[in-house]
């Protein structure tokens, strides 16, 4: 079968469109490996920077943004180690020892604000009423109660503190006039507050609050002188005093979250709270943590490619794309089908078995074969039934009384080595049945 070229399956448009469509295809998935957007909304209605839900902060990074800050929001375990201002929004069943593993790690590595979590909240149905329908925006939520992280208290010092008793009295109380739509007193719509040289009111009556620890100044306070906001700094004179970063506690969410800065001076006071967790330092970035509201993720994949170790097997898969397409643009026209290895028949199986043999350099091993077959076929001519060499010897001797006998002349073909010797050998060997067909 002759080599021959085969029609190609595809136009050359068609071939185009393909490597066109792949590459636009990979160059998405770069793009979006690259920005960390691998499936999931993290709008998800949690308190966290990624949420716009009234209990998210996503109104602070946008806020934060606008004022000229650099804000990063990290799913990676890794920023814990960033000299950037990280904000820490931790649910309301947060580990404490494990935050009080990494308050303690960052302590002399950078500043950190801890905003507390607050409010029950629950996402809106898919089925809204006739009167919602087009009303409610994506990751909006329902605030149903709150609560008190209680787990403040066994954070090490100096970051611990407590919540005291009188605060379940006066949820109570609040909860109370909520519901038989009574005003508080103290407050037209929510408790007052003052601090940082701003006062305003919370957009809501019910509150959260804390008696400050040793080591702990208020930030900012309600009327009463709760604290709602709150600087660790150490005991004066400690090591912590003079060495490490101090960390500030927003133990009333509504100062900040997207629920507090619909009012103009809660907005200003949730900037300066930011600019004193930060030391007052508008260089330094700011770095909005999802990792203890179960967002993390793992390292970003395509800048993991080009870091060591796997460099080096990101530049060889680089290199090995760039030879396969410079090669296959220098080929031309569809491929040539190459004719089979092996044609069929019996005579090709036979050659194709005898050149296997030549290139195998074994012709020594076709000695015995050869010697044994001419055995057979001399005694067919000569009319034995068996092909023994002393009995083909002696009819030899009758038929070619001055031949050399057969067994000699196999003998010297069986101890042949060299391709001429046996070649000669055999010929001598096949001159008895030359001259028994005459």
């Amino acid at each position: 079968m002759n080599a021959g070229r085969t029609a190609s399956p595809f136009s050359a448009r068609a071939a185009l469109a393909i490597v066109l469509v792949g590459f636009l295809s990979f160059v998405a998935l770069l793009y979006f490996i690259a920005i960390g957007d691998t499936g999931g909304s993290a709008n998800d209605g949690g308190g966290h920077a990624a949420a716009n839900g009234l209990n998210g902060y996503s109104g602070l990074v946008r806020l934060l943004e606008l004022e000229g800050h650099e804000v990063t929001i990290s799913r990676s375990p890794g920023t814990y180690d960033t000299p950037d201002l990280l904000v820490l929004t931790p649910p309301i069943y947060q580990d404490p020892e494990k935050l009080g593993e990494l308050l303690t790690q960052r302590k002399y590595i950078g500043p950190t604000l801890v905003i507390l979590p607050k409010w029950y909240a629950t996402r809106f149905p898919r089925e809204l009423p006739p009167t919602m329908e087009g009303k409610v925006g994506d990751g909006w939520v329902q605030l149903v109660d709150i609560t008190q992280p209680t787990w403040t208290r066994d954070l090490p010092d100096p970051y611990s503190f407590v919540f005291p008793a009188e605060w379940q009295g006066a949820q109570a109380a609040a909860a109370m006039r909520a519901m038989t739509r009574q005003p508080d007193k103290r407050a037209a719509g929510g408790l007052a507050w003052q601090g940082l040289g701003l006062s305003g009111r919370l957009p809501d009556a019910r509150s959260i609050w804390a008696t400050p620890g040793k080591g702990q100044d208020a930030l900012v306070t309600d009327s009463q002188g709760h604290a709602l906001a709150l600087d660790v700094i150490g005991e004066e004179g400690s090591e912590f005093y003079e060495q490490a970063f101090s960390a500030t506690f927003v133990i009333e969410p509504d100062l900040v979250n997207n629920y507090g800065l619909a009012d103009r001076q809660r907005a200003a006071l949730a900037i300066e709270l930011v600019r004193t967790a930060n030391y007052d330092d508008d260089k330094r970035g700011i770095t909005f943590d999802l990792t203890l509201n179960g967002l993390g993720a793992g390292q970003n994949l395509l800048t993991l490619a080009f870091r060591p170790p796997f460099l080096a097997a990101t530049l060889c898969l680089l290199l090995a794309l760039l030879v396969v397409g410079w090669r296959a643009f220098r080929r031309f026209g569809p491929p040539i089908a190459d004719a089979p290895a092996s044609a069929f028949g019996k005579s090709r199986l036979i050659a194709n078995g005898a050149g296997l043999v030549l290139r195998a350099r074994r012709l020594q091993l076709l000695t015995a074969p050869y010697a044994d077959l001419a055995a057979r076929r001399l005694a067919k001519r000569l009319g034995l039934v068996r092909a023994e060499p002393a009995a083909i010897d002696a009819a030899l001797a009758q038929a070619l009384p001055d031949e050399e006998p057969f067994t000699s002349r196999a003998e010297t073909l069986r101890h042949a080595r060299r391709p001429a010797e046996i070649l000669s050998a055999a010929e001598h060997l096949f001159d008895l049945e030359r001259k028994l067909t005459r």
